[in-house]
């Protein structure tokens, strides 16, 4: 049985299953409504949308070693994921190396061990870059892991203006929500403006930074902060980028965002649509005269905080309205979550089901024969209008503080994403707010039995692969490059080159981190 589907080809003629014709896009009249593919782009960044080409099905794996990780990138392949998305473990996310005492408990947990390029090696085997997208979830080091993908590349003799795919890359949002932050803001924006010079003259394909607020949303708040707060954090690495000499009209035009999805399906929508024209309000008052740097185009990820561990068989209809909230909004790729992440890493099965949510949407349920069908609904264009409203209210408090960079070192952001998930689990807790198998319909459950587990194990196999690996370096190579990053990171000049010639020669992740910890310092909330 053929498993690999091929979504690029997609239909001339849609029909509804009493062989009604649908047309590309619907209007309340042919005079005054806005199109998809054009400024503001309220009703999407393409003409057509779904109807030309689905949206990227990316599933989120990488756990215990990359072995492990590259034998579940080929299933997810198979099964017809047309994108991958890399989950890093705590260490590799905050720059410690596998055999360093705070990675203790912490190895293969969370995402892949990525020490090196030889961990990176194995990740991809098999797997040729240039005909596959990667999303990379990293953010402190993210410089590093995007040099590995980089060197790997070109080990595979890959031509670099070929490949593509996306680094998180958002420190922002780990100040104000996550916490995997290793460098104070300056420098850490520093870096990522570095990424975005470098990127736009070697790998001109590649999405420099995935804008997210998925994190946030996953902190408590609710869907207006996570528009206002992901959208006052773009700016402000747009700014930055604009200090820097960096042309607004190329760089723009890769930037990326990450979204949440949640339960009320309406409210997501209007969200995905009031962020678009937003952030096209934005870039155009920033300078921008080309409209495809206007454009937000953005991955959506079904909500991680929404899953429960009660009753976990409901959580696969809690992600089918989710990820139909994304589709209906108009997402260029998305994630589905597996029922059992809310006990554990995904099983093979879970995560299977989760990819079959979003082909049965695609292919069986005709919401992508048309564009933005939801719009012209009163419903959904008053939520549009009144969601962009309130989240121009948060931005202007923002930029009253200074900004995104400020309002973070304020605490503002912080404290309004607490207050938020305060009064949303306070409603739970009353029962104000219904979580089905929570706080209403609970019944007698016997613990799930086959869940994904990681064994500690890992580690003592990293440690093994690291010392081997450090056996067959030459120190003096090391040293001398070490030095030579120190000194780039002190001088100002572009860090990426030099780590990226790091990554070639094997230096491993946690001693580029140190030597950046060495002239930047750490950042202490």
């Amino acid at each position: 049985m053929e498993n690999k589907l091929n979504y690029t080809q997609r239909k001339e003629k849609f029909t509804t299953d009493s062989d009604i014709e649908i047309k590309t896009c619907y209007y309340q009249s042919h005079t005054e409504s806005e199109e998809p593919g054009k400024f503001p782009f309220t009703r999407g960044v393409q003409a057509d949308m779904y109807r030309s080409k689905l949206w990227t099905m990316r599933q989120y794996a990488g756990f215990s070693t990359a072995e492990a990780s590259n034998e579940r990138y080929h299933y997810l392949l198979n099964n017809g994921t047309t994108g991958l998305s890399v989950a890093f473990d705590l260490p590799t996310q905050i720059g410690y190396d596998s055999d360093h005492s705070f990675s203790e408990g912490e190895v293969g947990k969370a995402g892949v061990a990525i020490d090196s390029l030889r961990d990176m090696e194995i990740l991809f085997k098999g797997i040729n870059l240039e005909q596959v997208t990667t999303s990379m979830t990293i953010n402190a080091t993210a410089s590093t892991l995007l040099a590995m993908y980089v060197a790997l590349a070109k080990k595979q003799n890959a031509d670099l203006t070929k490949i593509s795919g996306t680094i998180q890359n958002d420190i922002l949002k780990e100040y104000a929500a996550r916490g995997t932050y290793i460098y104070p803001p300056k420098p850490s924006m520093r870096i990522i403006t570095d990424i975005f010079e470098y990127c736009s003259k070697e790998i001109p394909k590649w999405n420099t930074i995935s804008i997210s607020g998925y994190h946030i949303r996953e902190a408590g708040s609710n869907a207006v902060q996570e528009l206002a707060f992901t959208l006052a954090n773009g700016k402000a690495y747009v700014q930055a980028a604009i200090e820097k000499g960096l042309d607004l009209n190329v760089f723009a035009k890769r930037l990326s965002f990450f979204f949440n999805a949640h339960n009320n399906l309406f409210e997501e929508v209007a969200k995905f649509r009031a962020a678009r024209r937003m952030w096209a309000k934005i870039i155009k008052s920033l300078g921008a005269t080309d409209e495809r740097a206007m454009m937000l185009r953005f991955h959506t990820q079904t909500g991680g905080s929404t899953l429960t561990a009660q009753q976990p068989l409901n959580n696969i209809i809690r992600v089918t309205t989710q990820a139909l909230s994304a589709v209906l909004g108009g997402t260029q790729s998305l994630h589905t979550n597996g029922y059992d992440e809310a006990l554990a890493l995904p099983t093979e099965e879970a995560a299977r089901i989760a990819l079959r949510t979003q082909q049965i949407i695609a292919l069986e349920s005709g919401v992508t024969d048309t564009v933005d069908p939801l719009a012209g609904s009163y419903f959904v264009e008053a939520l549009t209008n009144e969601i962009e409203s309130r989240a121009w209210e948060y931005i202007e408090k923002i930029e009253t503080l200074g900004g995104a960079v400020a309002a973070i070192e304020h605490g503002y952001l912080q404290d309004e994403i607490a207050r938020s998930s305060y009064e949303y689990q306070n409603k739970i807790q009353q029962s104000e707010k219904i979580i089905v198998g929570v706080n209403k319909y609970q019944i007698n459950e016997k613990p799930i039995s086959n869940l994904f587990t990681v064994d500690d194990s890992i580690r003592t196999e990293q440690i093994a692969r690291l010392q081997q690996l450090k056996s067959e370096r030459k120190e003096v190579v090391v040293n001398n490059l070490l030095n030579q990053l120190e000194e780039t990171a002190r001088n100002g000049t572009n860090v990426m080159p030099i780590i990226l010639n790091c990554c070639e020669n094997y230096i491993t992740l946690g001693e580029i981190a140190d030597t950046l910890r060495k002239v930047y310092g750490e950042y202490k909330a």
